[in-house]
C-alpha cells in the first residue's frame, strides 16, 4: 500500500511540475514578446521620456484603445513634434499598460523629451511649466495657443480626472 501511495505522489509532483514548467514558459514567452514589440516600437516611432521618472514610451499616432494598450498615443489633429500643442495620452493603470502611472510625480522645471522617427532621430527638449487636474469633458487643453508646446494626458489614480503636464520646447538637439 505504502509503494502504491509513493508511485501516486510522485505522478502528482511530475504533473504538478509539468504545469508549473509550462506556465513559466508561458509567461515567460509573453514577457519576451512583448519586450521584443517594445523594443521594435522604440525603434520605429516617435520616443517620448521623463529620465527622471524612468518613462520611455513609443508614441504611436492615435488614442483608441488598441494604441494606448501597448504606447502612448498622439491626438491625431494636435502638433506636430516641435511644432504646435503635440498632444499624447497615455494609462495610468494596473490593469492596462502602466504608461504613466509615476506622471503625478513630476515637477515644474522636469524635462520631457520627444526623439523623432528622422534619420537623424533628433531629441526636443521640453521643460514642464504646468500641472494640473482637469474634468475629462476639458477638452481646451487640446487646443493650438501659438506656442510649441508637449501636452501630456493620463487618469488620475481613480480615473475619475484627468492629469495635465504641459512643457514647452526649450531645445532642438540633432545629433
Amino acid at each position: 500500500m505504502k509503494h502504491k501511495r509513493n508511485k501516486y505522489m510522485f505522478g502528482v509532483g511530475l504533473i504538478a511540475l509539468a504545469m508549473g514548467l509550462t506556465l513559466l514558459a508561458y509567461f515567460g514567452y509573453n514577457k519576451i514578446s512583448r519586450e521584443i514589440r517594445l523594443k521594435r516600437l522604440l525603434e520605429n516611432n516617435v520616443v517620448f521620456e521623463i529620465s527622471n521618472l524612468n518613462i520611455k514610451v513609443p508614441v504611436l499616432e492615435g488614442t483608441d484603445n488598441e494604441t494606448l494598450s501597448v504606447a502612448a498615443g498622439h491626438f491625431t489633429d494636435t502638433g506636430s513634434v516641435g511644432k504646435g500643442n503635440y498632444c499624447i495620452a497615455g494609462h495610468n493603470s494596473t490593469i492596462y499598460a502602466e504608461i504613466f502611472n509615476d506622471l503625478d510625480k513630476i515637477q515644474i522645471g522636469d524635462e520631457m523629451h520627444l526623439i523623432d522617427t528622422d534619420d537623424k532621430r533628433t531629441r526636443y527638449t521640453y521643460v514642464v511649466t504646468e500641472y494640473k487636474i482637469v474634468s475629462p469633458k476639458s477638452t481646451e487643453i487640446l487646443n493650438d495657443y501659438g506656442d510649441n508646446r508637449l501636452t501630456v494626458i493620463s487618469c488620475t489614480d481613480d480615473g475619475e480626472y484627468r492629469q495635465i503636464v504641459v512643457g514647452d520646447l526649450k531645445s532642438i538637439q540633432k545629433p
